[in-house]
């Protein structure tokens, strides 16, 4: 590829080499987005377009809403009659299913894996009024202490991402948006798995993850590596969005009992629904309630 220089002839033709002819910039475009702008393509904008074109349901959507990274646990809950689609989803790219959890109407969306599909995918939620967004995340052992499998807890990430950059500054780390995260490590300590509350890395290249990485990131206090939690929390912030994330501790490089551990699928729903429980605000006499249902904005 290139760009043709000096009169054609039948005998040679000169290219340019590609680099020639980008343009230059001051600093790497992932660190030099105008924050403060508006955006041209809006979640408002494609979820009309989906209402119009599958003539979707207007029904409030779920309070409580779950990204789920590797999807067996939704497959699971849908083969069992647990969860049922939800038809008022306006979304090309997934499927959400409504289920009950303890009392409280949630919703989850398998497979959404890595912190720019979460966050497309969190935009519209937030969009439409959704009150908290759970990212429930795979992740690996960073800490060699930790369990597997176990559950962690963000508090904080590192920034080793994309899509951070594109809704705060450049910095190392971002910290949750959320007020949660105590009463969902409370709830948590009741599913029978190890929970942790502390710092993960994000990733957008799980196969560049190298010793060295790891060491480093482990001494500076990462628990685990995974590939959302920063893209979430930026988002959280920027957007004033409440985003939890909880990784799901499965591997490790160093796991003597094979690679992978990721829990039954009947822990799963545990962790589903004391994170449902950890959403319950409490009333006028200290009692927990439900959040109301969701109202949607800016979507006719």
């Amino acid at each position: 590829m290139g760009r043709h220089l000096g009169p054609r002839s039948n005998s040679s033709t000169v290219f340019a080499p590609l680099a020639d002819c980008m343009p230059t910039f001051p600093k790497p475009p992932i660190l030099d987005h105008p924050l403060d702008a508006p955006t041209a393509f809006t979640p408002d904008t494609l979820m009309g377009d989906v209402r119009r074109v599958r003539n979707t349901g207007t029904e409030d959507l779920p309070s409580v809403c779950f990204l789920e990274f590797d999807g067996d646990l939704t497959d699971w809950l849908v083969e069992r009659g647990r969860a049922a689609p939800f038809r008022s989803w306006p979304c090309f790219h997934t499927t959400m299913f409504s289920l009950e959890l303890d009392g409280i109407r949630c919703g989850i969306i398998a497979r959404t894996i890595g912190g720019p599909y979460a966050v497309l995918i969190a935009e519209q939620l937030h969009a439409l009024g959704v009150h908290t967004i759970v990212g429930l995340t795979s992740a690996g052992r960073v800490a060699r202490d930790l369990a597997v499998p176990g559950l962690v807890v963000a508090s904080s990430a590192i920034r080793d991402e994309g899509t951070s950059y594109h809704y705060l500054p450049p910095a190392s780390e971002v910290a949750c948006p959320s007020v949660l995260l105590p009463q969902i490590a409370k709830e948590l300590s009741k599913c029978g798995l190890p929970v942790s509350v502390g710092k993960v890395w994000t990733t957008d290249a799980p196969y560049r993850e190298t010793h060295e990485q790891l060491e480093r990131w482990a001494g500076a206090g990462a628990l685990a590596v995974e590939m959302q939690a920063a893209s979430l929390f930026a988002f959280g912030q920027a957007r004033n969005a409440d985003v939890v994330v909880v990784a799901v501790v499965s591997n490790s490089v160093d796991h003597s009992n094979g690679q992978f551990d990721t829990g039954t699928q009947e822990q799963g729903l545990a962790v589903l629904r004391a994170l449902a429980r950890a959403t319950r605000k409490p009333d006028a006499g200290g009692q927990a309630a439900d959040i109301v249902g969701t109202k949607e904005r800016g979507i006719r």
